[in-house]
């Protein structure tokens, strides 16, 4: 580990971040920060953060966090993909049946004014 240097070019120390990326998605703001443990094992930490305010009117940040270790990028991933997947479909196929029902209740029979004079 002798000699790693940083993205700031100074001597890096343990838990120090090697990569961020923030995600900002409306009121939430997620933080993708890549660490190296002392034997230079790199994990993943994900934050979420969102603004609050207490009750004196001052604002804080409430913060989440999960640790993601390499061993497990795999399983979480596959396992993300897929939640994320069913709930595009689910989704997709409720928007899909407003829409036919909409349709539905749109679907008229064309009557002419002369049908109804000659009843």
């Amino acid at each position: 580990m002798d000699g790693y240097v940083n993205k700031e070019g100074n001597e890096r120390t343990d838990k120090e971040e090697i990569f961020s990326k923030a995600v900002r998605a409306g009121k939430r703001t997620y933080f993708f920060d890549v660490k190296a443990t002392r034997k230079n094992d790199y994990y993943l930490t994900v934050t979420e953060s969102k603004k609050r305010f207490g009750q004196d009117g001052k604002h804080y940040f409430e913060k989440h966090k999960i640790f993601l270790y390499k061993e497990d990028f795999d399983k979480f991933a596959d396992g993300l993909e897929e939640v994320v997947a069913f709930i595009r479909n689910k989704q997709a196929e409720e928007n899909n049946e407003t829409i036919g029902e909409t349709k539905a209740t749109n679907d008229y029979t064309n009557v002419e004014f002369e049908d109804l004079v000659s009843q």
